[in-house]
């Protein structure tokens, strides 16, 4: 009889130690992947100097929105946890898009190599942006998800676990469908 209480019991610990290590692991998975985010924001926090500083001589008039790239890159880069930043980002990609729209009015912008070049590094890291976003919500929702599913649930209260918070799309603005327009439009019509 005190054998098979004893396998009993030793099943029960060999399990529990399978879900804090399952855990530990998805725990792991979601700080790397929001470590991955945060390389694309460095990325790009050192891109948007570069193009302020190249764009700043020609836009001379745009002072203010320069001044908001740069209050919002400020504010983005000393923004801690996950929330903070997302909302700090979606406010930097908007005086970003606000910047990039002015940069139309240009022409010499429109036509200087080096414009170019940021503009192409930049689009490129906000793609990178995107994919690490979608990694850490991915990662992050496996995690959340293990910790909240019976019985592991028990396990996860001993060990610690707590939810990750997910990034979101806090601004309306990051929401809006972008207006596209591909008619061909004649010169004179």
């Amino acid at each position: 009889m005190f054998i098979p209480f004893l396998v009993v019991l030793i099943g029960v610990a060999l399990w529990m130690v399978s879900v804090y290590n399952g855990l530990i692991g998805l725990r792991n998975q979601a700080q790397n992947a929001w470590t991955q985010i945060d390389v694309q924001l460095k990325r790009r926090h050192d891109l948007i100097p570069n193009l302020v500083n190249t764009v700043k001589g020609a836009m001379e008039y745009e002072r203010g929105t320069m001044e908001a790239v740069i209050a919002a890159r400020a504010k983005a880069m000393g923004a801690q946890g996950v929330k903070a930043t997302a909302e700090a980002e979606g406010q930097l990609t908007q005086t970003l898009g606000k910047l990039v729209a002015l940069m139309e009015n240009y022409p010499d912008l429109k036509a200087s190599t080096n414009v170019l070049q940021l503009q192409e590094e930049l689009t490129s890291t906000e793609n990178r942006i995107g994919f690490a976003r979608q990694q850490y919500n991915d990662s992050a929702t496996s995690y959340n998800t293990r910790q909240q599913q019976f019985p592991a649930n028990l396990v996860a209260g001993m060990a610690g676990a707590t939810p990750a918070d997910l990034w979101v799309i806090a601004d309306g603005a990051e929401r809006a469908v972008p207006a596209v327009d591909l008619s061909l439009r004649l010169p004179g019509a």
